[in-house]
C-alpha cells in the first residue's frame, strides 16, 4: 500500500488529506520510486486553489512536482537504471494524476538522475525544481553568459535563490530584486551583487545607477503580472527578459519596447528534452561539488502533516526556503 494526499475541492490547506492506495506498478519505460521526501511549491499552492495554469480534474486529485527516492522496481524496457538506486525525480507533468505528495510513485525513466551524494535527503527534495527553473530560464533560454548584469525578480524564493547562485557560478551579477528591505542582507548572504527593495527605492532608478546608465543585460521575472513593465524598463536596449513565474496573478501587460526580447520559461517543455536535462544534471552536479548550489530548506515535516506545511507555506513563514515534506 501507499499513502497519498489527495484532495475533492478546490480550496485552502484544510481540503488535503491522506488515504491508502494500492502501490503503483511501473508500466514499461517506467520504474518505481519510494518517495524518501517531496517539497511544496507554489504551483501545489495553486493547483490546491484551483488558480494553476493548467485545469485539475476533480475529485481525487494529487500534488508534487519534485521528489527525491529509491528505486523499488523498473518497467520492462528500462536501461541505465537499477533497483536500489538514490534518485532525483526531474518531472511529473501529469502531477494532478501521480504527484509526488506519496510513499511511492511511477514515473518515466528518463525522468529520474542520481542523486548526488553530497546532498542530504531533504536537500535533494527541494533542489531540482529551482536549479533547473533557473538553469533552464537564464542559460537554456536567456543565454546567460559571464560578465552580464541579470536582474532577478522574486529573489527571495526557490527558484530566485538558485538563480543567484547559478549567476555566481557562471561569472554573471545577480541584482536581487526584492519587495521588503528586511529582505536585504538575506539575499546578500545568498550570494547577490547587489539587492533592490522596492519598498524602499525605484527599481529603474536603481538598476540604473548599479549599471551606471546602462541597463541590465537580462531579467529573470519570476513574478508576472504589473511589475513585469519595469523590469523591461531596466534592461539595456536589445536586453532579455524570460518570464518564468506566476506569483502575481493579475494581468502581466503586453510590452511595449520592441528592442527587448521577451520569452516565456516552459518547464516541463524543456524537461522532456533529454539533452537538455543532461546538461542541467552535470551543472548541478559540479555545482554541488563545488560547494555553489545548495537549495534552502525551512522546515521538515512528515507526510501526516501535509495541511500544517501548505498553511506554513501560505502564511509566508518559510521566507522563500523549501518546506520539505518526508515519507519516513
Amino acid at each position: 500500500m501507499s499513502r497519498v494526499v489527495v484532495f475533492d475541492r478546490f480550496g485552502g490547506p484544510e481540503v488535503l488529506h491522506v488515504v491508502d492506495e494500492e502501490a503503483p506498478v511501473p508500466s514499461p519505460g517506467e520504474v518505481g520510486v519510494r518517495v524518501e521526501a517531496t517539497a511544496v511549491n507554489p504551483i501545489d499552492a495553486m493547483m490546491r486553489a484551483g488558480a494553476s495554469p493548467a485545469p485539475v480534474p476533480l475529485p481525487h486529485a494529487r500534488l508534487g512536482i519534485e521528489a527525491t527516492g529509491i528505486v523499488e522496481a523498473v518497467g520492462d524496457g528500462v536501461a541505465g537504471v537499477a533497483v536500489g538506486d538514490a534518485v532525483i525525480v526531474t518531472a511529473i507533468p501529469d502531477a494532478h494524476r501521480r504527484g509526488s505528495y506519496a510513499d511511492r510513485i511511477t514515473v518515466a525513466a528518463n525522468s529520474v538522475i542520481p542523486r548526488p551524494a553530497e546532498l542530504t535527503v531533504p536537500e535533494a527534495a527541494a533542489v531540482w525544481v529551482a536549479f533547473s527553473t533557473a538553469f533552464g530560464a537564464l542559460v537554456e533560454v536567456g543565454g546567460m553568459r559571464p560578465g552580464e548584469r541579470v536582474v532577478i525578480s522574486g529573489a527571495s524564493g526557490g527558484v530566485g535563490r538558485a538563480a543567484i547562485q547559478l549567476a555566481n557560478r557562471i561569472g554573471a551579477e545577480p541584482i536581487a530584486v526584492t519587495r521588503r528591505s528586511a529582505r536585504v542582507s538575506e539575499l546578500r548572504a545568498a550570494g547577490a551583487a547587489e539587492v533592490v527593495a522596492t519598498d524602499e527605492v525605484d527599481l529603474v532608478d536603481a538598476v540604473r545607477e548599479i549599471t551606471g546608465g546602462a541597463g541590465a543585460d537580462i531579467a529573470l521575472d519570476l513574478v508576472r503580472g504589473p511589475g513585469q513593465r519595469e523590469l523591461i524598463r531596466a534592461l539595456r536596449p536589445s536586453g532579455s527578459l524570460v518570464a518564468a513565474g506566476f506569483l502575481d496573478s493579475r494581468p502581466t501587460p503586453p510590452v511595449e519596447d520592441p528592442t527587448v526580447r521577451v520569452a516565456n520559461y516552459r518547464g516541463f517543455g524543456l524537461l522532456s528534452d533529454t539533452a537538455a536535462v543532461a546538461r542541467m544534471a552535470a551543472s548541478l552536479n559540479d555545482g554541488v561539488r563545488a560547494g555553489a548550489f545548495r537549495p534552502a530548506v525551512d522546515t521538515v515535516v512528515p507526510l501526516e502533516r501535509i495541511v500544517e506545511a501548505h498553511e506554513r507555506f501560505e502564511r509566508g513563514e518559510n521566507g522563500g526556503r523549501k518546506i520539505v515534506v518526508t515519507t519516513v
